[in-house]
């Protein structure tokens, strides 16, 4: 055999063993510990079986995520609903978007250590709402639909106190980052509470709330990714494997309406 001949057949043997080997592409997605990093951690079986190894990176709160997107730290994120998406990447002009539909709804609620409905919150009490713009805003739609305040426009998602037309018991409200208010339940009359912070304060929403946003609730948590990858197949992937029937009963049967998939 010649030596070109030996190097063919190396070439074709090196070429016979690589197909029996799969090659596996890693996915790396930003992530709030709770709900969303769990349910990760769920459809990562799912996406091994597609040949996508998934690596979860965990924020605490929630402007990181997005612009380590932005900067390509990430190649995607799962954390957020569509209105603050939206507000977030216009206010920062990131080039990042929402890929596929919604995967789950988190409810925000009511939470008090003082009172046992709204309407036992007496004149002059402190509210407690999250400081970013659309969940403030979206607090404030939770206590209208309430019936304890009257905003001008219920359908505004950006509402803020400024917009109240009617405060009967002159209520006050304090502007807390989403990630402390589970801390500060104790030092004001009701707190209104992202789910997932609540969850991770060990507070469940469905029990230990007074008030509970319905399923009719326009706050879809979303995949992001950067613009450029919007047609990225593993991404595509991983969307359609969150849509999935075992990841619905996952989140039905670990979080108990708590947190309510949208398919």
């Amino acid at each position: 055999m010649t030596n070109l001949s030996k190097k063919l057949f190396t070439t074709l043997v090196a070429f016979s063993l690589l197909g029996n080997y799969s090659f596996s592409k890693t996915l790396k997605v930003g992530a709030s510990p709770v709900p969303h990093a769990e349910i990760l951690e769920a459809v990562k079986p799912q996406l091994k079986e597609k040949g996508i190894d998934l690596e979860i990176i965990e924020f605490n709160e929630y402007v990181t995520p997005n612009l380590a997107l932005a900067d390509g730290d990430l190649d995607a994120n799962f954390f957020q609903h569509t209105p603050y998406l939206e507000k977030f990447k216009t206010e920062r002009n990131l080039k990042i978007s929402q890929i596929g539909e919604g995967i789950f709804i988190s409810p925000i609620a009511v939470f008090s250590d003082k009172y046992k409905s709204l309407d036992e919150i007496k004149k002059g009490g402190v509210i407690a709402i999250p400081s970013d713009p659309t969940n403030g805003g979206r607090a404030l739609l939770l206590l209208h639909n309430k019936g304890i305040i009257t905003l001008k426009d219920p359908t505004d998602l950006s509402a803020t106190e400024f917009d109240i037309i009617k405060n009967p018991k002159k209520l006050k409200f304090k502007s807390i980052e989403a990630p402390q208010l589970p801390r500060v339940i104790k030092d004001v009359d009701v707190a209104v509470i992202n789910c997932n912070y609540a969850l991770q304060a060990n507070l469940d929403p469905i029990k230990d709330s007074i008030a509970i946003e319905g399923a009719e609730s326009p706050y879809a948590n979303v995949v992001a990714v950067r613009d450029e990858n919007l047609n990225d197949s593993e991404v595509k992937t991983l969307v359609d494997e969150l849509r999935t029937e075992n990841i619905k009963k996952f989140i039905n049967e670990k979080y108990k309406g708590s947190v309510i998939a949208t398919f």
